[in-house]
């Protein structure tokens, strides 16, 4: 086996990332404090055809020098905007008849692997704070709460990790 060269790799330039068609997936951050878990979930979201990020409270925002680090240039490709209160977002999304997951431990949350997507319906993927995680208020106005299952003793996993496992999830139930 030979490693390939990222020209052999066939990625899209900034521009026709722009121009291409995006996933019905839009991720919403929720006072995420670690500017490298911002930049890696802007990174997985170009990974994943993501429609836009949007960035809610304490979540800061580009440009700045710690994000692009491990946003490697994906903020100049995903669409992004920010917003102070997360609520208020979902509540917007609700009116344009959007699906709101929360990524939380709830009672009667839904496991990942259990959770199916309905074809043309958008989403928007809500990840919490590293500590605190989705607000109990945003919890409350969600269609879903959806939990990545877990065996060992920690309570959580990273929130750039959920985000991987969560978009990539997503991203096959809705493409393939």
């Amino acid at each position: 086996m030979r490693k390939l060269k990222n020209s052999e790799l066939g990625r899209l330039n900034v521009d026709e990332f722009k121009s291409t068609t995006k996933i019905p997936l839009i991720v919403i951050l929720d006072n995420i404090r670690s500017l490298n878990n911002i930049g890696s979930v802007f990174r997985t979201s170009d990974a994943f055809l993501i429609e836009k990020i949007y960035l809610c409270g304490i979540t800061a925002k580009p440009p700045h020098k710690e994000i692009h680090k491990t946003a490697l240039g994906a903020t100049e490709s995903v669409d992004w905007e920010y917003t102070e209160r997360t609520v208020d977002l979902v509540k917007k999304l609700h009116s344009m008849s959007v699906k709101i997951v929360s990524i939380e431990q709830t009672e009667n949350s839904n496991k990942l692997q259990d959770f199916n997507i309905v074809k043309n319906q958008k989403y928007a993927v809500i990840f919490g704070n590293e500590v605190k995680g989705v607000q109990q208020e945003v919890v409350s106005v969600s269609d879903f709460c959806v939990e990545i299952p877990q065996f060992g003793t920690k309570h959580s996993l990273n929130v750039s990790v959920s985000c991987g496992i969560v978009l990539w999830d997503l991203f096959k139930k809705i493409k393939y």
